[in-house]
């Protein structure tokens, strides 16, 4: 079983991470410790976004005798169309290695994407425009946006298999 630490205490990013491993099929238990991105609190970029998840999992990893460090990111991306939620996955390995992958993306309603591009946080904007309290910890925006089709777990769970898909490829030989 594969001790992974997972760079947040947020519940959703756990269970995104749990979410994930159990999908792929690979017994894990999940530990949730302090891991700073590194980055804005408000990632504006898919470029920083993904730096922020990055710096989260080389973090975890250090915190305990672990396997795997998992970083999740979520941020916005300025865009033709307007500004998109974007978000990220991170892991890093005992091996030095790190894969990353992203996961769902979706456009902001014009009135959120402009108090972000104000300089708020999405978490907070997203609270007052939906009329919830720290709907990150729960559903997340992609929740809301998409009436629940789609849960922040469910977002970053995708990304999480993405970053680790590189792990699962058979090693070529020759």
């Amino acid at each position: 079983m594969f001790q992974i630490a997972v760079g947040s205490k947020n519940p959703a990013k756990i269970r995104a991470v749990a979410m994930a491993f159990d999908q792929m099929g690979i017994a894990a238990q999940m530990d949730g410790v302090n891991a700073p991105s590194g980055v804005s609190d408000q990632p504006f970029s898919n470029e920083v976004t993904m730096q922020g998840a990055v710096n989260r999992a080389k973090r975890a990893l250090l915190d305990g005798e672990f396997d795997y460090g998992v970083g999740l990111e979520g941020g916005v991306e300025e865009t033709a169309y307007g500004l998109m939620l974007c978000n990220w996955a991170a892991i890093a390995g005992k091996d030095g290695a790190v894969s990353v992958g992203a996961g769902v993306q979706i456009l902001l309603p014009t009135e959120v994407a402009e108090e972000i591009r104000r300089g708020r946080e999405l978490g907070e904007v997203i609270d007052e425009w939906a009329g919830g309290h720290d709907i990150s910890k729960g559903e997340g925006t992609i929740g809301i946006l998409t009436q629940g089709h789609i849960s922040r777990s469910q977002m970053f769970r995708d990304a999480v298999i993405c970053a680790f898909a590189p792990r699962m490829r058979p090693a070529k030989t020759e």
